[in-house]
């Protein structure tokens, strides 16, 4: 006979007013770093900027949005986390015992956007200190996300990302290096370059 788990159990208390896109986004953003794998109290001190020991540990210290609600109390930050569950952005689910965030389809939507808009100019940085070492990390990300990057280098029609086009199709996979050639194409690089020049 099975034995029954004994889940944590845990209660919404969204946020009585909207909260603004701004903070949505702050919410989103900090809930990739925990998704499936932490549930609302650990994002509610990411975005405290607690300095807490599971905090550290996991290195969530560093993450954009850190410490974003440091004036208000953790209770507060806890009822607009739920106030973006409410409203169907984040879900949550057991995973055997702990309830855990998880994005809707609505809230990956929204941070997809928001996290393509620092990628983007994380490679404008990267393309003109020519440090490519970050790159290698875009192979292991949402393909979704990654031609959503793609279409915003396309269309920002800006030849100054065309270092970090050439380096980064020469360490992709197949259909993303096709991909990231016909966006070389169209700002303005010919055909590229050698994929062996870096």
């Amino acid at each position: 006979m099975n034995k029954k788990v004994n889940r944590v159990k845990y209660t919404l208390t969204p946020y009585k007013e909207n909260i603004s896109i701004n903070e949505i986004k702050a919410i989103l953003r900090r809930a990739h770093e925990v998704a499936a794998r932490g549930g609302r109290s650990l994002l509610a001190k990411m975005l405290k900027g607690s300095k807490d020991k599971k905090v550290l540990e996991l290195k969530l210290d560093s993450c954009p949005y850190y410490g974003f609600y440091k004036d208000i109390t953790i209770e507060e930050i806890t009822s607009k986390i739920d106030r973006v569950i409410e409203d169907g952005y984040l879900r949550i689910e057991y995973d055997y015992r702990l309830p855990l965030v998880y994005f809707t389809e609505a809230g990956w939507e929204i941070e997809q956007d928001t996290y393509t808009d620092e990628l983007l100019e994380k490679l404008k940085e990267i393309s003109r200190t020519k440090d490519f070492e970050f790159i290698k990390t875009l192979k292991h990300k949402n393909r979704k996300m990654i031609l959503l990057l793609l279409d915003k280098i396309q269309n920002s029609v800006d030849s100054g990302f065309l270092p970090a086009l050439e380096y980064w199709k020469s360490v992709d996979y197949k259909k993303v290096k096709s991909r990231i050639d016909g966006v070389i194409k169209k700002i303005g690089g010919g055909g590229g370059s050698n994929e062996n020049s870096f």
